[in-house]
């Protein structure tokens, strides 16, 4: 017998996935320059020279049987080393070398957390706007998602409900910042607020509630600002990164868990996670390109089309009426449809062939998610393609 849990999943695909299918498929037909493509957040910019030298390099100059054997479970030491001093130098942190565990992106790396830290019929706080695969990736573990409402005046935490929900049923919390879809990074303040309100419930249940961040988009961030580094606010951080956006390189698969030096069992939890890849099938990503992300892991893709397509795309819907939050960073941004009901908006605009994501699945009704991580060139021929259809459907 078949699992029925896994087959019932194939009628509730993703709808990012569907939508990104669907523009595969009309750009075969009316050629894809003039499909204008905004579901998926893959990234658009080049690989770093240095990057793709490097992976050359190891490969020409490295002893083939050490290069491509098999890497230890908890991961290559100097890589581990490689990310600690990283860290330490940008955020004035002290990692060791074990308190690294890579992992396959940082899908690969909340995995793992999730699993360390929660036992089946635990509870997973998440904040609304959040990224849909949360579901399956904390329901799967036997724990169960909870979802606080979004403050939608500007997608900061919702405190107030965050209170209430928080109860002595949750185990962890897990925030994404810079945060998909919304684009918002959370202020200092919002993330001081949170540390103090995990301080709190921590001590009035009697055990510690653990922090995922989740921050795949950390390097990309707007206006010269840099984003704060969650783990500097609560000690019971588990910070999960991937190299897919800072280094342009989703399909390597690549990135790690960094476990506070101060969190509870901080000692252990690297070796938990090799105990949990055991299960769950995962035993290191590649040997290769954890040694040529080593080598690179201070450099970033040139990342400032991103700003620039954010503020072309910005500037053009506050001009045309809709309400929406200017991104601090990542490659997102969020407006509210122009009607209740985002679903019926995105399929008005596929008339258009303006590919957008409802946000329903995010967990803000009415609202849609743009990603704009495609050529300026193409951002700036959608601008007057926006404004018809806007001024067609809704004026």
């Amino acid at each position: 017998m078949i699992n029925q849990h896994y087959l019932d999943m194939l009628s509730n695909k993703s709808v990012i996935r569907e939508l990104s299918e669907y523009a595969t498929a009309r750009g075969k037909e009316i050629g894809y320059e003039n499909v204008f493509d905004f579901s998926l957040g893959n990234p658009s910019v080049p690989t770093p020279e240095a990057f793709t030298l490097d992976s050359v390099r190891l490969l020409n100059e490295m002893e083939p049987v050490a290069l491509h054997g098999y890497s230890p479970s908890l991961g290559i030491p100097e890589v581990k080393q490689d990310v600690a001093d990283s860290l330490n130098r940008r955020f004035g942190m002290d990692y060791k070398a074990g308190h690294i565990f890579p992992a396959a992106g940082a899908a690969g790396a909340i995995a793992h957390a999730l699993r360390a830290v929660t036992v089946p019929g635990d509870e997973v706080l998440v904040f609304a706007p959040f990224f849909p695969e949360y579901v399956p990736y904390i329901n799967d573990t036997g724990a169960r998602i909870k979802v606080v409402p979004a403050r939608f005046e500007d997608f900061q935490i919702n405190f107030e409900k965050a209170e209430e929900m928080l109860t002595e049923n949750v185990a962890a919390v897990l925030i994404n910042t810079p945060n998909n879809p919304s684009g918002v990074v959370y202020s200092d303040e919002t993330l001081k607020q949170l540390a103090d309100l995990l301080e709190r419930k921590s001590a009035q249940y009697g055990h510690n509630i653990f922090l995922i961040s989740d921050e795949p988009y950390r390097e990309i961030a707007f206006d010269g600002k840099t984003v704060p580094y969650t783990a500097h606010y609560y000690p019971h951080t588990l910070t999960c990164y991937s190299f897919s956006k800072s280094l342009s390189i989703p399909g390597e698969r690549i990135g790690y868990i960094a476990v506070n030096p101060a969190c509870e069992h901080a000692d252990d939890l690297v070796a938990m996670f090799g105990q949990i890849s055991r299960g769950i099938g995962h035993n290191c990503p590649s040997a290769l390109i954890m040694r040529a992300m080593a080598d690179t892991v201070d450099l970033t893709s040139d990342l400032s089309v991103y700003e620039t397509n954010m503020n072309l795309l910005y500037d053009k819907f506050k001009s045309l009426g809709f309400t929406v939050q200017r991104p601090g960073g990542t490659f997102y941004i969020f407006p509210k449809a122009l009607e209740e009901d985002a679903v019926a908006f995105c399929k008005k605009a596929l008339k258009y062939d303006l590919i957008l994501v409802p946000a329903d699945g995010f967990g803000a009704p009415g609202y849609f998610r743009i990603a704009y991580c495609i050529d300026t060139e193409k951002v700036e021929r959608s601008l007057p393609v926006f404004e018809r259809f806007v001024n067609e459907e809704y004026r």
